[in-house]
């Protein structure tokens, strides 16, 4: 035997075909040790894996605790292994991975397979060899070289990392790490990000069937979106429903009920465009990076808002928002059609050159051609080049073959708006929308813009005049009075219908906006006493000393106007509107709380208050905004304010409930266009109805009646026995003989007073 062996080795085949074999066994060996060392890239020890931590979306979210949305590199939130339902890990093992619970990171059984029925056999079916913490390993640590050489490099890589999770983790927690880490379709990371992506439910709640569905899309995740692709989802679901019957996870007769569901999705999208309160989750986005800014870890580093996880709580109500963007939607698409039409072929935005030049040269690619050097009309024939590009419409995105300009003449044509909603008694934000559509107006109408608000001041100067001496009863004549600097302000009704010898009371005067009433009572009160009045009540913004301040030429934001009208219902006092409640860390830790900061002092004095409120309650009742009544049919307790700016640039309503005040601007964000008439442009037809149907739509929701049946509190008695006034009452015959009714007065100017060009303003 000895001998033989000895002749064997002597043959000098068999010893080539020996150093062959041992020559490969020491490639081989050296190969796998180079990989281990790290000289093809380093490996992660097991202090590195026993502290993995992944990148995670900060979420936002509303007051009662639903998840608005999130800011992130990759969507993933983490959650633990008892929040895992058992289907959806016999799912995953299932499919993924029969024999998971035994081998310890490499499937033996599985290799060979693949190895047999693959290169022996030549069978395409073969399957996978990957086991589920290799594919962990695979996810945490991604697949950069794509060569022949470096996917080998890799496959070992994930090879001695799997061994080594196998040994740090349990099979639970490999599980958990997984399901946390695994990329699912719509650029997605983990199976929470998914739930809620697509079925808008946590995972906990998923059954078996959207389990599946999600599992199914873990073989090809863009290939199986159900989103995209819902015939093919349904097809890999059943194939996943079939692989746990098959290995005894699902009963036969509950797998083929699963298999005859329909596909249901309830997608959501997190995304920085899409969703809800887009506006005011880009406004929390830049006041969280501040915050975190200012805040540090353990080990002194600061909080990154896109990787570690933030949780976010606000003051916004999930329903009440939805509600407010349906009513929005809703009025603002029957707007715009009515004001598209009321301009016809002589649209501004199809005809005015200069002004379709002027938002031209505003354009980023205009910008860079002139950088290099192309002359105005090589731009001008560049961007007259029609693409494929899609358009924004209410209800429906519009694909089209267009150019440039086309884009910049749709774009053109549209209103804008804002609104916001606030609890006054608190200062916290329960809506906030800044404008009709994010993706194609960034521009927030809430925090950004400073508008002229139009009459929606009036009850400021009306107020001041209150706190100031006059009393409630006093009568001003409608006449028009011309002020110096040759400033006649007029009523939107025509002034040789106007009665000279007509005196209006001032709940008349208010309720019914007359704009030459507001000017006098301004006058009488004094211009510096208005200004005054105005920052008690919240205003900072610096305010113009001039005659038609009284009318609202002063531009101001929702946000600030929302101070001023919140004193209303507040006990005199002007919240401070926010939005943050706290801030946490990826576990649950405190990081920040908020409070608004009160004040304490009144800007005015409570019967004031029940003048204004009386005032304003007859606006709605009778007034201005009497459509809440006649037109909506709403029968809460409802005060407020409409507001046109002139030659019809903004339309306004304020609308004060007992728990609530709300703040709508409509408007051209293009001061060049505006409402092509008053009845159109008017805040009664502009700003109200969006108000108004979102008012309808609370009521109809039980769970709000807390703010809809809400009671405006009983006027004490003394306060309201001075309500008693007559709305009109006329001069007297003595005074008639000897007054001029054709000749206009004039007004001395007060001392604070400014000088304002001459126009005629409407309401």
């Amino acid at each position: 035997m000895k001998k033989t062996f000895r002749n064997i080795f002597r043959n000098k085949y068999f010893r080539w075909i020996f150093r062959i074999i041992l020559a490969i066994f020491i490639f081989l060996f050296s190969f796998y040790f180079s990989i281990y060392i790290g000289l093809w890239g380093p490996i992660p020890t097991k202090k590195q894996l026993a502290e993995i931590k992944q990148s995670e979306a900060s979420e936002v979210y509303a007051k009662d605790g639903e998840l608005m949305g999130k800011y992130y590199l990759f969507d993933r939130q983490s959650i633990v292994y008892e929040d895992l339902p058992k289907h959806l890990i016999d799912g995953l093992v299932a499919t993924e991975d029969v024999r998971f619970f035994e081998h310890n990171g490499i499937d033996g059984q599985s290799l060979f397979r693949v190895f047999f029925k693959t290169i022996v056999l030549q069978k395409a079916s073969a399957g996978g060899g990957s086991t589920i913490t290799l594919q962990l390993a695979k996810n945490l640590y991604g697949r950069n070289d794509r060569s022949n050489v470096g996917i080998v490099v890799t496959k070992i890589r994930e090879s001695i990392i799997a061994r080594r999770m196998e040994t740090l983790y349990t099979k639970e927690e490999i599980l958990t790490l997984y399901f946390n880490t695994v990329p699912f379709s719509d650029n997605t990371f983990g199976i929470e990000s998914a739930a809620m992506k697509f079925f808008n439910k946590h995972t906990a709640e998923l059954s078996i069937v959207e389990a599946a569905t999600l599992i199914g899309t873990l073989k090809a995740s863009n290939y199986y979106n159900p989103r995209v692709h819902p015939e093919r989802s349904l097809k890999r679901r059943n194939v996943v429903l079939t692989q746990m019957e098959k290995y005894k996870y699902l009963h036969p007769t509950i797998a083929e009920v699963a298999k005859k569901d329909s596909m249901r999705l309830n997608y959501q999208y997190y995304s920085h465009n899409q969703g809800i309160a887009t506006y005011f989750r880009e406004h929390l986005r830049k006041e969280v990076v501040q915050i975190l800014d200012t805040l540090k870890k353990k080990n002194g580093g600061h909080y990154n808002l896109y990787q570690d996880g933030i949780k976010i709580y606000t003051t916004i109500d999930y329903e009440m928002q939805q509600y407010a963007e349906k009513a929005m939607l809703q009025h603002m698409a029957a707007l715009q059609k009515d004001f598209e039409k009321s301009y016809g072929n002589k649209a501004p935005w199809l005809v005015n050159q200069k002004l379709i030049e002027v938002e031209m040269e505003k354009t980023t690619i205009y910008k860079s051609l002139k950088k290099q050097n192309y002359s105005k009309k090589d731009i001008v024939d560049s961007l007259n080049v029609s693409t494929n590009r899609q358009f924004f419409n209410y209800n429906e995105t519009i694909d089209l073959q267009a150019s440039v300009i086309d884009s910049i003449k749709h774009y053109l044509k549209f209103l804008n708006m804002g609104m916001l909603t606030v609890e006054p008694a608190t200062g916290a934000i329960k809506t906030w929308i800044g404008g009709v559509d994010f993706s194609s107006f960034q521009f927030d109408h809430v925090s950004q813009s400073k508008r002229q608000v139009g009459s929606t001041f009036k009850p400021i100067v009306y107020a001041a005049a209150l706190e100031n001496g006059m009393k409630y009863c006093t009568y001003f004549p409608i006449q028009e009075v011309t002020y110096e600097g040759d400033y006649t302000p007029s009523n939107s009704s025509n002034p040789e219908n106007e009665d000279p010898f007509l005196n209006y009371s001032l709940k008349y005067a208010l309720s019914n906006s007359v704009n030459t009433i507001a000017v006098k009572v301004l006058m009488e009160t004094g211009i510096g006493n208005v200004i005054t009045q105005a920052q008690k009540m919240g205003i900072t913004t610096e305010l113009p000393e001039v005659t038609s301040l009284a009318l609202g030429t002063a531009e101001l934001s929702i946000l600030e106007f929302a101070k001023a009208y919140s004193t209303f219902t507040n006990k005199g006092i002007p919240s401070n509107p926010y939005f943050i409640t706290k801030i946490e860390d990826r576990n649950g830790n405190m990081l920040a709380e908020f409070k608004t900061k009160k004040h304490t002092k009144e800007a005015y004095s409570e019967e004031t208050r029940h003048y204004m409120l009386d005032m304003l309650k007859a606006t709605v009742n009778e007034g201005t905004a009497s459509r809440i009544r006649n037109t909506y049919g709403l029968k809460n307790d409802i005060a407020g304010k409409t507001g046109t700016t002139q030659n019809n640039k903004d339309g306004w309503f304020v609308g004060i409930t007992p728990k609530l005040t709300t703040i709508t601007w409509v408007g051209h964000d293009n001061y060049a266009i505006g409402f092509k008439n008053t009845l159109l442009g008017q805040g009664a037809n502009s700003a109200l109805p969006i108000f108004a149907t979102f008012y309808q739509l609370l009521n109809k929701d039980a769970a709000f009646d807390i703010f809809t049946n809400a009671k405006f509190e009983p006027v004490p008695k003394d306060i309201r026995e001075k309500f008693n006034c007559e709305p009109t009452k006329k001069d007297g015959f003595i005074k008639r003989l000897f007054s001029s009714s054709e000749k206009k007065k004039a007004a001395k100017k007060e001392k604070k007073g400014g000088f304002f060009s001459i126009f005629k303003k409407k309401n």
